[in-house]
Formats: C-alpha cells, structure tokens, sequence
C-alpha cells in the first residue's frame, strides 16, 4: 500500500511492477510510478489515470503513453503501478481524485496538467450580516490596502 494524494489522502494498492502484471476488469484511479534510486523504496509518481474498466487499458506496454513511462524510469523493468478502487465512486470522482493527483505530482507523462491555484476573481464578493468578507487567500497572504496588510497607498 502507498499512499496518495494531498496530505497523502488515498490509500493506493501497490506499486507492484507493471511488466507482468495482469490488470483486473474494474473502475480504478491509477499511478504510475519508478523509483529513482532503486536501493531505497521511495517513488517517484510520473503519470496519472483513470479507467472504467483497467483491463481496456492496454497494461503494461501497450498504453498510449508507455513510451514515456519506459524513458523517464530507464527501463521497463522499472515502471510501477498503484491503482485506487474509488469507493462508490463513479466517474466524475475518479476525474476529480485524478486531476487533484495531476495537480500535486506534476507528472511528466501527462500530456494535460493542472494546477492547485486559484484566482481572486473565481470567487464572488458577499456580505451578510452574520459573516465576514470572503477569504481571497491564506490568511498570511494580503495585498497593500487590506486590514493588517501594512500602510495603505499614497493618493
């Protein structure tokens, strides 16, 4: 078992070796991975996926995207997979638990990327008697002009 995730949140079964391993038919988020210094069990996570049905996948060599695996580990030999059953989860989450994956890996085998950030303008200003103004960013985080943030501008 390895775990996943932001704050390591997805227990994954595995890394197992991916050259001789039989995928079983089932939904399943998936990593996968190499070691970069095959004396230590430490990996590095360098593609991420999801499947409806992991045997469809082409496992291990076939899959669009082998070749890269092959060349960032150096051999196949070297290539790992860990696969995560999505309790009661249907595709949208399985999309969702991949992209936060992507996000915080960063994995150098995935054509498509995504990022964690976000942006002031995403969020709509509110007020309501009962609440304070909307966080915009960590709390140690303020632009000039903000309570706490230091002296305002000059006019």
């Amino acid at each position: 078992m390895i775990r996943l995730g932001s704050l390591a949140g997805y227990s994954f079964e595995g890394p197992r070796l991916l050259g001789g391993w039989t995928p079983p038919g089932q939904a399943a988020v998936y990593a996968i991975a190499y070691k970069p210094d095959p004396d230590r069990e430490h990996y590095a996570v360098i593609y991420v996926g999801h499947s409806d049905d992991l045997s469809t996948e082409r496992f291990p060599f076939q899959h669009p995207r082998a070749a890269c695996w092959i060349r960032r580990a150096g051999s196949k030999w070297r290539v790992y997979i860990a696969t995560f059953e999505v309790p009661g989860g249907a595709r949208p989450h399985r999309e969702q638990i991949a992209r936060e994956l992507m996000a915080v890996y960063r994995p150098s085998c995935n054509e498509q990327q995504f990022d964690h950030a976000w942006k002031d303008e995403w969020i709509a200003d509110h007020s309501a008697p009962t609440t304070g103004p909307v966080a915009r960013r960590d709390p140690g985080q303020r632009r000039a002009g903000q309570p706490g943030s230091g002296p305002a501008p000059a006019k």
